[in-house]
């Protein structure tokens, strides 16, 4: 699912603020990867905001203040960067819901979800847009679709279960050498702590969510939220009820779907790794 952004920031501030980053860094004789370390973030994060390609976030900033002993450098310097624009506030709270829950889990059936995406992939996705998008737009929206997936590196990792159609595995989106980089982290993503990836097979007699893909999550609080996206809209959901039916749908599909095990052997087939 693609999820509407964040406020999406000017590029060339965006790459300022990283090269600040990295400045500060080797002024503190710190490797990207000690850094990355002190942060709790992979080392890619880190590696990601220095070279301008993600967005650095306002709670970001004030520990690399502290850490690189900038004196609140880099949080203003955040909090003075130019937006080109806002999304909804619904959207911006199921972003930020989504960055602190506790659990999630995804079903989808026309493209990998966006937090299990490579870059590549994101782009190639973005890239299909219609109508196009401007370069300047796609860089914007790989970064913050690449800042999500900072939640499957957090200290303490959400429970994650995600559930994709096999068809998405037959599509080359990006082309042959972006579908191989995304097929290898798909398996090396399968055996993250926490994580759970099922594939639903072709050749179902039954399926239970033909209407499409969809997102639950659960917060710190333990509220139960949903999300589902069509081609011109989106909805985050919280009436109990409606969560209600989805969370059963889920729990269908996963007895549908192959098992951790079995997805995991059909990825290393696509891999030509058995």
């Amino acid at each position: 699912m693609c999820a509407w952004q964040k406020p999406k920031k000017n590029a060339s501030a965006v790459r300022l603020v990283g090269a600040q980053v990295a400045l500060f860094r080797r002024v503190a004789r710190l490797t990207q990867r000690e850094l990355a370390e002190r942060l709790c973030l992979a080392e890619e994060s880190v590696a990601s905001i220095e070279q301008g390609r993600r967005p650095l976030k306002p709670d970001l900033a004030e520990q690399l203040d502290r850490v690189l002993e900038t004196k609140g450098a880099l949080a203003v310097a955040v909090q003075n960067l130019p937006e080109m624009d806002r999304y909804p506030v619904w959207a911006e709270e199921f972003m930020d819901r989504e960055r602190e829950a506790v659990a999630l889990s995804s079903y989808e059936n026309q493209v990998l979800p966006g937090l299990l995406q490579t870059e590549g992939y994101a782009r190639a996705t973005f890239r299909s847009n219609i109508p196009a998008l401007s370069e300047e737009e796609i860089d914007h929206r790989v970064a913050a679709r690449s800042e999500r997936q900072d939640l499957l590196h957090r200290k303490e990792p959400p429970s994650a279960s995600f559930i994709i159609a096999e068809a998405i595995l037959m599509d080359r989106l990006g082309g042959e050498v972006v579908f191989q980089e995304q097929l290898r982290q798909l398996r090396e993503r399968a055996d993250l702590p926490g994580l759970c990836l099922q594939i639903m097979p072709f050749g179902r007699q039954t399926h239970a969510a033909l209407a499409g893909p969809f997102v639950l999550l659960e917060t710190p609080d333990h509220d139960h939220l949903a999300y589902t996206e069509a081609q011109r809209g989106s909805h985050l959901i919280s009436d109990p009820d409606e969560v209600s039916i989805l969370a059963r749908k889920y729990a269908m599909l996963r007895t549908q779907a192959l098992n951790p095990e079995e997805s995991k052997g059909l990825l290393d087939r696509l891999l030509g790794d058995r």
